[in-house]
Order: structure tokens, then sequence, then C-alpha cells
């Protein structure tokens, strides 16, 4: 983010991610400022399974709320990732407590959404995480054709003065190296 505006990330991110069991995993990065309201509602709707990161020191935001309802509105399944539970002021309880006042209801409170602990800066329970998002994929099925020509939503575009212009696609059917509809 040093290179960003303000420290804030300004723009969607993607990103491949290979689990231990071999699978992989593309995560949409979208920034987390309240700022960018549209840019999470897109990201929401071109995903499969949504995360949503609360830091166990801040608990519930404006934009975790706005972030969720994206989520519920586009249908798709939902992790929440309790992040900085490193931290000593990390309260993993209050801020499931915390959803559930906000009308979030997680597993063993009531609900269906699933809860993992993570420190991204330690790395401890990532593990567990992506566990869960192979879990939910393999629940929801979520398979693509690879025999398809390529089928892709363009999540970001820009204009680059030595390549011209270039897209981050995300390729929801088919192959990337046959031709793109």
């Amino acid at each position: 983010t040093t290179g960003e505006a303000g420290g804030i990330t300004q723009h969607i991110g993607a990103y491949d991610v290979v689990t231990d069991g071999g699978k992989k995993i593309t995560f949409l990065d979208t920034p987390g400022h309240e700022a960018f309201t549209a840019m999470r509602a897109r990201g929401a709707k071109v995903t499969d399974i949504v995360i949503i990161v609360i830091a166990a020191d801040d608990g519930v935001m404006p934009q975790t709320k706005e972030a969720l309802n994206h989520a519920m509105n586009a249908g798709v399944p939902i992790i929440i990732a309790i992040n900085k539970i490193d931290k000593p002021n990390a309260n993993i309880e209050k801020t499931k407590l915390s959803l559930a006042e906000h009308g979030i209801y997680l597993e063993g409170y009531g609900g269906t959404i699933p809860a993992v602990p993570i420190s991204a800066k330690t790395g401890e329970n990532v593990s567990g995480l992506l566990d869960m998002i192979i879990l939910l994929a393999d629940l929801g099925e979520f398979t693509g054709d690879l025999t398809a020509p390529a089928e892709g939503i363009v999540i970001e575009a820009s204009m680059d003065p030595k390549k011209g212009v270039t897209a981050t696609v995300i390729i929801k059917n088919g192959v990337s190296g046959s031709q793109c509809s």
C-alpha cells in the first residue's frame, strides 16, 4: 500500500495460492476502506466464495457490515476470517458476539457462516482458512470445464505506457490459453 494514495489499496488485485493438497485458489482482494464500496460490490458478484476479514482487535466496522450485505445480496457462501489473533488485545469471542449483534450468525452461534481465526502476520491457522475454502468449494461444486473456450470477467483495466492496455481477468470457465469470450 505504500505506493497508493494515503497508504490505502485502491484497486482490485487477483492472486493465486496452491494449497498443501495441490488445489489452486484464486483470491480477489478488494479495498477494505469505506470509500471503495463499488469495488467490493463488484468483487462479491464475480466470486464463488466471499471471505470477510475482521480484525480481532477492532471488531465489526461499517465497511464490514457493508461487505457482508454485498456478499449476501450476491448469494454466495461467506467465510469470516478473524484476523490479528496474535495481538495482545485480540478478542475472538467478542468479535463473534459483535457479529451476532449485527445479525450475522456464525456456526456455533445459531448460524451457518463459518469463522476461522487467523494471524496473517504469523501465518497461524491460514491453512485452516484454506481448508475451509476448499470445503465450501467442494460442497458448492465450483468447477470449470477445461475443454470449453475460455470465458472470463475483466476485473480491472489500465493503460501501461510500455505495454498498452492491460487487464486483470478472472477465467471462470475454460483454459486461459484458448480464445476468450
